[in-house]
């Protein structure tokens, strides 16, 4: 758990997805579905000027008279994302996600965006290391019976 955040990017691997703050709602929906994804960043001028969640589009889209298709994702973001170093452990990151009730954290470092972590990686991790101590203490104990 006090693996940095940098590991988990490094395993994950560097693609990210991204759309503009001048694309539409429509666009950004069609984007996260096309991927599977359930957040975009925001990017302008190689830049993160937010994030936008599937639960951003659903809170500000539904039970308004917004049209998906004219709506600009800049009005639906989340701007001036809440950002991690690579440097941060598993374990804060989990302890934010949990906190701030979040499910993307952006990992930038000195202004430059690396990546982004979303709570599966981190669960997904967490299991994994579990599964290795798991194993390393039942060899262990198998290994004493002999």
């Amino acid at each position: 758990m006090r693996t940095p955040l940098s590991v988990l990017l490094k395993e994950k691997g560097g693609t990210t997805h991204s759309i503009t703050p001048h694309a539409s709602g429509l666009e950004c929906a069609t984007t996260m579905n096309k991927f599977g994804i359930g957040a975009l960043l925001v990017i302008e001028n190689e830049k993160l000027v937010g994030i936008i969640s599937e639960r951003d589009l659903i809170r500000k889209l539904l039970g308004s008279n917004i049209d998906p298709k004219s709506v600009k994702v800049a009005e639906l973001m989340t701007k001036e994302p809440l950002t991690v170093l690579p440097s941060t452990t598993v374990q804060e990151a989990m302890k934010l996600v949990t906190e701030k009730r979040f499910r993307h954290l952006p990992v930038v470092e000195n202004g430059k965006l690396l990546g982004m972590i979303s709570i599966g990686d981190l669960t997904r991790w967490v299991m994994l290391q579990q599964e290795y101590e798991i194993a390393a203490l039942t060899g262990y104990i198998q290994g004493g019976n002999n």
